[in-house]
């Protein structure tokens, strides 16, 4: 009865706090209206019938910068999507944050390593990273062509922040989207993502 109780109050506290449960795979995924880096406003929903990748991003986070600097992640996104797959970047970086870059500078940022997302989203007000439990920079998802939640996890299975690491490591986003789009479950549905903690607003 006291073990009930204690559940009972802590459930309420998250529900006073306004804590939302993340996003489970095996779900429909969140839909969501964020604008672009060029202020065009993008829709989740806008790609129904499509595989998508959600990549959480922050240039800030070494973590991030070890995948982009060494190509690993632009070459990740080119792979996807030359096989029809969207790739949307969202930096849910609060603007008060040392680590917050402006659309235009965050672009640049990207383009300089040659990545090759679908778009680049800015969530400032970091609601949409809360709706999806993202964590870390990076966190990835893939989303299925009928909206449902497939993978949730890091990009690759090596948690460090050494490029060296990268060929030794399992790409659990590349893996992953070739099961799906072969018409297969995802073999690791649900991963430990790793890098930097998300500065969210508070």
């Amino acid at each position: 009865m006291k073990l009930l109780r204690r559940t009972l109050i802590a459930t309420a506290a998250l529900v006073a706090s306004g804590a939302q449960a993340a996003a489970t795979v095996g779900q429909p995924a969140p839909d969501f209206m964020l604008k672009d880096t060029n202020g065009k406003t993008v829709r989740l929903s806008d790609f129904k019938g499509k595989h998508v990748v959600l990549e959480w991003t922050n240039p800030g986070c070494p973590f991030v910068r070890k995948h982009y600097d060494s190509g690993n992640m632009p070459a990740t996104q080119k792979d996807a999507t030359s096989q029809g797959v969207v790739w949307l970047s969202i930096n849910s970086t609060e603007k008060a944050s040392s680590d917050y870059l402006e659309p235009a500078k965050l672009m640049a940022w990207k383009q300089e390593r040659k990545a090759a997302p679908t778009a680049v989203l800015m969530d400032e007000e970091g609601t949409v990273g809360r709706s999806y439990g993202a964590r870390t920079t990076p966190h990835l998802y893939i989303v299925n062509p009928q909206g449902q939640l497939i993978y949730a996890g890091g990009i690759d299975s090596i948690s460090s922040a050494r490029p060296a690491d990268i060929e030794k490591a399992t790409n659990y986003v590349k893996v992953g989207l070739a099961e799906a789009l072969a018409g297969r479950p995802i073999s690791a549905s649900t991963t430990q993502p790793y890098g930097c903690s998300i500065k969210y607003k508070s």
